[in-house]
């Protein structure tokens, strides 16, 4: 997810940079604008080392008596990709430009821009903070549904004490994350996850493999980051920027995928296995390349390691498995023959012939397969959103293994 943070200009311009930290800890990218009075107070250099992207800093860019024509349209690029977008500290000013719709700077011509959530932190004098001016402003965006993080009380920089100063970062970083229904249901779950696919050498230049991009891995461990969970991440070769892990470990071959998972199972107590593991290898990889003139007519094959059956056979009391499945045909019956041969807690299948499903795409058509023979098929959807859907019923299979656990809190209670 995406996050635009605008920072205006008051002494509490400093603090933005604790919350880059925090929203970056979940795993959000963030996109820092700042409006030119907050420059007086930080440097837009501040910004640009902990958010990794340059700051906007202006409509048309920096050079003096030029337009640039990229960052004149900036404004709407920046508005059609964010998640949502907050503000911190939102002055007594930008707060009656945002009600009154005037957009003379880049970060409240955002505001007009985005039809994504509002969130605002006001920080100023306890005075103006006080106003009916600002409040009535305030009352008016909060009825237009920005949502307003009320500054603290206590000793502000102007030497008076009251009402108006920032509130904390971590308060304003909860609020975006209420904003954006992350959770933290899988706070003290260790997640392994892996992603994308293997490549099986055939001789120095080729080698066996498929399409998989590594998108949906990659999601799974983006979500289970941000619901609070510690992230293992395994990923075969892919060209897609991976997300914010506790650990990434990249593989290339099925057998290194193998070594790679079983050195982190046991630390594991949730295995989400999404990666496309090549089910066979050439059993001989040429040192040189194999010549067309030298009339080879075919490759001998033999199967791979069976990560996620060994995985299963090793797993600790009270690890869950979820395995996936891609298939073309007979979905279901396949997938369930999958998840009673392999002895999974849940398993995810899907069709990859069907549009807007499968390889190298950002959506997903998947079905849920439980062990006790129920499915839920789920509609077109962002791989986030299918991620998501999983790691609710991770939570679900979790919260019901405590409840039968004779020495859990439920059962002691009885």
């Amino acid at each position: 997810m995406r996050i635009a943070l605008g920072v205006s200009g008051g002494i509490a311009a400093y603090k933005a940079a604790e919350l880059v930290r925090l929203l970056q800890d979940k795993g959000l990218d963030v996109q820092v604008v700042m409006t030119r009075s907050a420059r007086e107070f930080i440097t837009p250099l501040t910004f640009a080392a902990l958010s990794g992207h340059k700051v906007i800093t202006g409509m048309f860019g920096e050079a003096e008596g030029s337009i640039n024509v990229e960052s004149a349209i900036e404004h709407i690029a920046v508005a059609q990709s964010i998640d949502a977008f907050v503000i911190a500290p939102a002055t007594a000013n930008v707060l009656a430009k945002m009600a009154h719709g005037v957009a003379d700077d880049f970060l409240t011509t955002l505001c007009l821009a985005t039809k994504a959530p509002l969130i605002v932190a006001p920080a100023m004098n306890v005075n103006m903070w006080e106003h009916t001016a600002t409040q009535q402003n305030l009352e008016t965006l909060r009825q237009r549904g920005v949502r307003v993080v009320n500054p603290d009380e206590g000793y502000l920089a102007c030497g008076m004490t009251g009402a108006g100063r920032l509130a904390s970062p971590e308060c304003i970083a909860q609020a975006v994350f209420e904003t954006l229904g992350l959770r933290e249901d899988l706070t003290g779950e260790i997640i392994l996850v892996t992603a994308g696919p293997t490549e099986e050498p055939l001789d120095a230049v080729r080698y066996i493999s498929n399409r998989s991009s590594g998108k949906m891995g990659y999601a799974l461990a983006a979500a289970s980051r941000r619901r609070g969970a510690r992230v293992l991440l395994v990923s075969g070769p892919t060209h897609t920027e991976p997300p914010a892990a506790h650990t990434l470990e990249r593989v290339r071959t099925a057998g290194e995928m193998a070594e790679a998972v079983f050195r982190h199972a046991d630390a594991a107590t949730v295995v989400l296995m999404a990666a496309a593991v090549a089910d066979f290898r050439p059993t001989t990889a040429h040192i040189g390349k194999i010549k067309k003139q030298n009339g080879a007519s075919f490759v001998k094959l033999e199967p791979t390691v069976d990560i996620l059956a060994d995985i299963s056979r090793r797993r600790r009391k009270g690890q869950i498995i979820v395995g996936f499945a891609a298939e073309t045909e007979n979905l279901v019956e396949n997938a369930a023959a999958k998840l009673r041969a392999k002895r999974l807690d849940l398993l995810v299948a899907n069709d990859v012939s069907q549009n807007g499903a499968g390889f190298d795409v950002d959506t997903n058509i998947v079905t849920l397969l439980f062990p006790d023979g129920r499915k839920m098929a789920l509609e077109k959807m962002s791989k986030l959103d299918v991620a998501n859907r999983v790691l609710d019923q991770v939570v679900e299979i979790r919260r019901k293994s405590e409840v039968r656990s004779p020495g859990s809190e439920v059962e002691s209670k009885k």
